[in-house]
């Protein structure tokens, strides 16, 4: 394969082609998600975004991508394609948990969908025939299904891994927000004031947890009510433990206790959980282990001992059975 890339001009025109796109794909996302997170932070230090349209380099550009998108997802829906996917609020809650928010995500979601399955199994085609082969109707047909097939499961399963990290990092950057919460708390600061000061101060330590804490402090100045902010905090993050913290405040609030004291409790329970989970990854390491020693480690000592006891034998038993001995 390398040989006939070598030979052939326009097979590495192509290859260099594609790398050129795979780089400058990975360039622009880079980017794009390095200018989201520093428009994030600068909201979150300046403590007054306030969501007008400021004309800062980082809005601007996000706007004209998400406008992009949106045009695109639009001119295809006009074309007479529906991009509503049958269960969409399942999916909407996955992006969302992905960190995916665009009202607009799950249509582009499945535009994706429906061109990595029409793209890969071209690609395939595209291949045989660069490559001078002719494959059988069965291989074929069978390299068609698994093209076909990764383009459907691929974003499903980039979603569900970049959802999985997303809560690992909001998970464990949560204690420390907690206990600094509940300094805020017990200084006389309000709840609001007090998400709003640990969203600043976790910026730059854990900038999924405060992108989520700015959020809250947003819809609680915009009007929202307070239960309403922290349920929608805890579908948007996706994690058990922030679903449980947002229902003890709402209780707490209704019931009239102390939401330090809460706070105090839970954050303990919090710190506990993470080392239970950090204990856990301890334990599993000599299992994980052992799985590399004996495929590769045991077979070679076991050569290494058996060795000289095989050289032995074959040495005093094989002249002895072809009677030479």
């Amino acid at each position: 394969m390398f040989g006939l890339i070598a030979e052939n001009a326009f097979l590495r025109s192509l290859l260099l082609v594609a790398l050129f796109a795979m780089v400058a794909a990975a360039a622009y996302f880079a980017a794009l998600s390095v200018s989201t997170r520093q428009l994030t932070r600068r909201r979150l230090v300046e403590d007054g975004p306030q969501g007008t349209g400021d004309s800062a380099p980082g809005s601007l550009r996000t706007d004209r991508s998400q406008s992009a998108w949106l045009k695109l997802v639009n001119a295809i829906e006009s074309s007479g394609l529906s991009l509503v996917d049958t269960k969409d609020p399942a999916l909407r809650q996955r992006l969302i948990a992905a960190g995916y928010t665009a009202p607009y995500a799950p249509r582009l979601y499945t535009l994706i969908r429906i061109g990595l399955v029409a793209i890969l199994p071209a690609l395939a085609l595209g291949f045989y025939r660069f490559m001078g082969s002719t494959p059988s109707l069965t291989k074929l047909y069978i390299t068609l299904v698994i093209a076909a097939s990764l383009g459907l499961y691929l974003p499903n399963i980039f979603i569900r891994a970049r959802a999985d990290r997303r809560q690992r990092e909001i998970i464990n950057g949560f204690p420390d927000a907690l206990d600094l919460m509940l300094v805020c708390v017990e200084a006389g600061l309000g709840l609001e004031a007090a998400f709003a000061r640990v969203g600043q101060e976790m910026v730059a330590s854990h900038p999924r947890l405060a992108e989520q804490l700015g959020a809250v402090v947003l819809e609680l100045r915009a009007g929202r009510s307070r239960e309403d902010a922290l349920r929608r905090m805890a579908d948007r993050a996706g994690a058990d433990e922030i679903r449980a913290f947002a229902t003890l405040l709402i209780q707490s609030t209704k019931l009239g206790s102390s939401v330090s004291q809460t706070m105090r409790v839970y954050a303990s329970e919090m710190r506990e959980r993470r080392r239970m989970r950090a204990e856990e990854k301890a334990h599993r390491l000599p299992v994980l282990l052992s799985i590399p020693l004996v495929a590769c480690m045991l077979p070679v000592m076991i050569g290494v001992l058996m060795l000289p006891a095989v050289i032995r034998v074959m040495r005093q038993v094989v002249p002895a059975l072809t009677g030479g001995g």
